[in-house]
Parts: structure tokens; C-alpha cells; sequence
């Protein structure tokens, strides 16, 4: 619970994502049409916020280590972030998917 607390403090984007998730759960039960569509819609968001959590974590290590620029450190920083992004790909595509097979009265 103190990591939750730290990265809810800490973190804006995680707090923004979390409310997306949050807001996710009740939607993804109108949109999905049987419990693994559901699930998947869900999942989808989860993983963001683990990525997200995860790119704090780097962010920290590399903050104890020194104040210093540090092309590493800058690396590993951008890195974190690109693994965030990628993540979002993941309920974008999922969620884009899950919206057309509602509109066009396909199952998903």
C-alpha cells in the first residue's frame, strides 16, 4: 500500500490513468459483449497502470543515484517513458476495436 501511496502522491499521470481505469470497469461491462471481452477491455487499461508504476520505479532508482546528467540515466528516463506509451497502444487498439464491433453490430 505505501507503493501505491508514493506513486498516487508522486505521480500525476498515474492518478489520471488510474481514473481512466477506474472509469474503464463500467464501460468495458456495456461494450464487451461476453466476460473475456470484458476481462480483455479491463486488462488492457491494467496494463498501462503496471508500465506506469514501473516507469516510476526506473525514475527513482535513477534520481537516488545522483543529481548529475548522465546520458545513461537520461536513457534509461526515455526508455521508461517509451515503455509507457507503447503500453497505451495496447487499450487504444483494443478499446477502437471493441467500439467499432459495437457500432457495426459485430461480437466482441
Amino acid at each position: 500500500m505505501r507503493g501505491f501511496a508514493d506513486v498516487w502522491r508522486g505521480e500525476e499521470a498515474f492518478r489520471l490513468e488510474f481514473i481512466a481505469f477506474c472509469i474503464s470497469i463500467p464501460a468495458a461491462f456495456w461494450l464487451g459483449s461476453s466476460i473475456f471481452s470484458v476481462a480483455l477491455l479491463i486488462v488492457s487499461v491494467l496494463l498501462v497502470l503496471i508500465v506506469e508504476v514501473l516507469n516510476s520505479a526506473i525514475e527513482a532508482v535513477v534520481d537516488r543515484i545522483g543529481e548529475e546528467r548522465h546520458e545513461m540515466s537520461r536513457m534509461a528516463k526515455d526508455l521508461g517513458s517509451l515503455a509507457v506509451l507503447l503500453a497505451t497502444l495496447v487499450p487504444a487498439i483494443v478499446w477502437l476495436g471493441a467500439i467499432y464491433a459495437k457500432l457495426t453490430g459485430q461480437i466482441f
